[in-house]
């Protein structure tokens, strides 16, 4: 009898960032396709989401993947819901007002590998620093490349499992690296960063290599940190546009400083400060491919007659894509153009 591994992915109720979890359900006679992938249960009580005495949760499949890495399997992201089938506290996806493929998203996923042995950044010796900031953004070569057999299987995974991952690179530091997903709509842009980062967690660590989302993991230093940008637009946007509308975007932004900020990631107060390519997180700027604004509005959105898309670079590396991507939606609706 024919079988599928099914690997259910899920976010815990850990604050403030959740962590993924997952397990493996083994199904015979799969056909491949989400609507026959079944509703699963977990103890939430293990994950901090629910109490011993009443601890089953359960997975709504919401996205499915081929796994590239797995025979015969497949990779299910999934939603939490009360025992009840509604929806959990945690479930960030539910919370998406009126998701709508008219808004489309570029995620900018950045993060660093980390020794679990020293706790340190690949490429970082057990004592001071390696050379200074400056040739490790998108840099070649043992001196300046750390980790890059892992990105490159990493990448080459999601592109066999189907996400529309448009790029890598590495960045500013040592041992910190991106990869940018393409995505039509809040739901799908969420559930494709989030498979993205389970497959670069369990790549890492076939070569016992840990990975740190935090936004700032090497502190008060003049390291840069890890931001998950946000490019993003709408047909209107798109297709409309026009340099008056663009900047009322950006000013309608300006109006909503803690709303954003609130679901932009924990510590992202230790990597807004104005420094190392950011605006200070209680501040709010704009400016023409300026990488120190909260809202970047790149030279090729004005070469296309200012139409396209804009670049909120607040969000930090551990931010949950689902909140980010609905609360732009919210902020863009507002808008009386």
């Amino acid at each position: 009898m024919a079988y599928s591994k099914l690997e259910y992915i899920w976010l815990d109720g850990y604050e403030p960032t959740q962590f993924m979890r997952s397990k493996t359900l083994v199904v015979h006679d799969f056909s491949g396709k989400l609507e026959d992938a079944p509703i699963w249960s977990f103890d939430g009580s293990s994950t901090l989401q629910a109490d011993t005495a009443g601890s089953d949760c359960l997975l709504k499949p919401v996205a499915i993947y081929p796994d590239p890495d797995v025979k015969n399997g497949y990779l299910v992201m999934t939603e939490v819901l009360n025992a009840d089938g509604e929806p959990h506290a945690t479930n960030g996806r539910a919370a998406i007002d009126e998701d709508d493929e008219d808004f489309w998203f570029g995620f900018e996923q950045e993060y660093f590998f980390i020794d679990p042995e020293t706790n340190l950044p690949l490429g970082f010796p057990l004592n001071g620093y390696p050379e200074p900031q400056g040739r490790y953004y998108c840099g070649i070569g043992a001196k300046y490349a750390f980790g890059r057999q892992i990105k490159d299987e990493h990448l080459d995974i999601c592109l066999e499992a189907g996400l529309n991952v448009e790029g890598t690179n590495a960045e500013v530091a040592a041992g910190q690296w991106e990869f940018q997903i393409f995505a039509k709509g809040a739901a799908k842009a969420g559930d494709e960063i989030w498979v993205g980062r389970f497959l670069l967690e369990r790549t890492a660590e076939k070569y016992g290599v840990a990975v740190d989302w935090h936004p700032k993991p090497l502190g008060d230093t003049d390291w840069n940190g890890s931001g998950m940008h946000a490019n993003f637009s709408n047909g209107f946007m798109r297709d409309t546009g026009g340099e008056a509308n663009m900047r009322k975007v950006c000013e309608e932004f300006g109006k909503f400083i803690q709303e954003h900020i609130d679901v932009y990631g924990a510590d992202n107060d230790k990597r807004l400060t104005g420094k190392h390519e950011t605006q200070s997180i209680d501040k709010f700027s704009y400016g023409v491919s300026d990488r120190g604004a909260s809202i970047r509005i790149p030279v090729s959105t004005i070469d296309d007659g200012w139409k396209g898309r804009l670049e909120d670079r607040r969000p930090a590396s551990n931010a949950d894509p689902y909140k980010v991507a609905g609360r732009i939606i919210t902020t863009v609706r507002n808008i009386k153009f």
